[in-house]
Parts: structure tokens; C-alpha cells; sequence
């Protein structure tokens, strides 16, 4: 059977121009830090403190590049931590999302929504979901063995485009739960 390469995709930021330039000053621009498994895609060196109305979490990373709207990713751990509503969604699907500030250097940014948990999803090219034998948007299962913590993922989305490259990206309250540490594997069950 064919494995599929399993990420955890930790706590992250997606920023518009615009807020790029609030939190961090006029003539801004994100840093290139690292590449990510998705092309075009990469880590900043610069972070932001997300706030919420319980708590706060500093240091959180940017990926770039600018995107049309602001995003906030987080775990549904996470979201508790913060006191913040974060619905499972697919990227980009904010509208009615959780609200939360973001605080940078040089100012702060209320997002009124925008903070999600992403919903567990697969990343293919045409080429690849073929060979899997699976669609856009299909719904499917991923089983991942592990040492004392195998399961199966379900209600996994697969998301089809020439611009991806094959992985599956889970949160970290997933990665926990199935001890899907370094470099783990999973098998597509439809």
C-alpha cells in the first residue's frame, strides 16, 4: 500500500500586507527563514504574540507569503489556552471564525475573525491523487501506526493541486495523540 508523509503543522500566522505592516512597521516585508514542504511556502523570522481573552501566546511564527486575509492556526488546545473560539475549518475558511489581537513590534492588529483549527487535510498534485486513487475534496481515513498509539484519522479532506506536493498535515493535539513524531508515515483508507 502506498504511505502518504504525515506533518504536524504547529500554531502559525498568515498575514496580509496590510497587517504585516501594522505589527511590524511601514516598508515591511516577511523574512525568509525556511522553505516548507508546500512550495512557495516558507517560515519568517518574524513572530507575534496571539492574544486572547484568557491568555496570551508569544513567539508565534508567520508563514509566508502575504495572504488576502489573516489567519490564525491553532490547536483546539490552544484555543482554550486563549479563550478563543476556533471552529474546524479548511484554510482560509474564516468567515464567523474566532476572534483574537495580534501584537508585534512596532503595533497590534484585532482580527474580529480569523482563528481556526485547521481541519486535518492531504496535499496532492493531479499526478499524485491518481496514484491514490482519490479526488478533490474527497473525504477519507488515514491509519498511522506508532508505538502503543496507532489510529485512524478520519473526516480527512483531500485537497487537489498542481502547485502541492504530497503530504498530510495534522495539529499538534493530533501529532500527541498518535505519537506521529518525526518522520511519520500514514496509509489513505477511503
Amino acid at each position: 500500500m502506498d504511505k502518504i508523509l504525515v506533518e504536524t503543522s504547529a500554531r502559525h500566522v498568515h498575514l496580509t500586507e496590510e497587517h504585516i505592516k501594522a505589527l511590524f512597521g511601514e516598508g515591511a516585508s516577511l523574512t525568509h527563514k525556511k522553505d516548507l514542504s508546500q512550495p512557495g511556502q516558507f517560515a519568517c523570522e518574524e513572530r507575534v504574540t496571539v492574544v486572547g481573552p484568557k491568555k496570551s501566546i508569544p513567539n508565534v511564527i508567520i508563514l509566508g507569503p502575504a495572504r488576502p486575509a489573516s489567519q490564525v492556526e491553532v490547536s483546539l488546545t490552544d484555543a482554550r489556552t486563549l479563550g478563543v473560539t476556533a471552529p474546524v475549518r479548511e484554510s482560509g475558511d474564516i468567515a464567523g471564525s474566532g476572534a483574537c489581537r495580534l501584537v508585534g513590534p512596532c503595533g497590534e492588529v484585532e482580527l474580529s475573525e480569523g482563528v481556526i483549527a485547521a481541519k486535518r487535510h492531504i496535499h496532492l498534485t493531479p499526478a499524485d491523487a491518481e496514484k491514490f486513487g482519490v479526488s478533490d475534496k474527497q473525504i477519507v481515513s488515514v491509519k498511522i501506526e506508532s508505538d502503543g498509539r496507532s489510529l485512524v484519522f478520519g473526516d480527512v479532506v483531500v485537497r487537489v493541486s498542481p502547485k502541492f506536493a504530497a503530504a498530510m498535515h495534522i495539529d499538534t493535539d493530533e501529532s500527541n495523540a498518535a505519537c506521529a513524531f518525526g518522520e511519520c508515515w500514514g496509509e489513505i483508507i477511503k
